[in-house]
């Protein structure tokens, strides 16, 4: 259920629900995935697709009743051998702390029990602290950190190297 926010023009507050239904991302959809990051990401996306094609990785979508994505992320299960890892997981801004990143890690822990493993895990950055609080809520604990980078686009089109820290959490699939 989405809450609506007051504006100075219009001081009604109301609460507004979506329907949401979850299904694969497709290549079709990645226009409507701008949102989520830079074209070079939308790229890595892609690429990505193909991988879920060949069946090493599942790549989920909550969609709006239209099917316009509103919240994507995959799981990779050669990353990290016994266990799915989550990246890349993205919502759209304004619909951020709705619940859509609630269900789209539990679709994806779902996506990794059905392959028979019993560990999820992921890292989230540093500076994050939003997401971080989001994946504790939902059981996954920090066992440590590791350095990640990659190539994003800027505004004006260069493409820059960008070097993170992240919290390495995981989580127990078996309870």
């Amino acid at each position: 259920m989405l809450q609506g926010v007051s504006t100075e023009d219009d001081r009604t507050d109301a609460t507004v629900t979506l329907h949401v239904s979850m299904r694969d991302l497709r290549p079709e959809d990645l226009p409507a995935c701008t949102w989520s990051g830079s074209a070079t990401h939308l790229h890595h996306v892609e690429r990505e697709l193909a991988r879920a094609a060949a069946g090493e990785v599942d790549y989920l979508a909550v969609c709006t009743p239209a099917g316009l994505p509103v919240a994507i992320g995959g799981v990779d299960y050669r990353a990290c051998e016994g266990a799915g890892t989550l990246w890349q997981l993205a919502v759209l801004p304004a619909l951020q702390s709705c619940g859509l990143g609630t269900l789209l890690v539990r679709a994806a822990e779902q996506r990794i029990r059905d392959r028979g493993l019993h560990r999820a895990e992921l890292g989230v950055e540093e500076d994050n602290p939003r997401a971080r609080a989001l994946y504790e809520r939902l059981g996954y604990a920090a066992y440590g950190r590791a350095p990640d980078a990659w190539d994003e686009e800027g505004p004006d089109g260069t493409i820059r190297r960008h070097e993170t820290m992240c919290v390495l959490m995981r989580k127990n699939l078996t309870a």
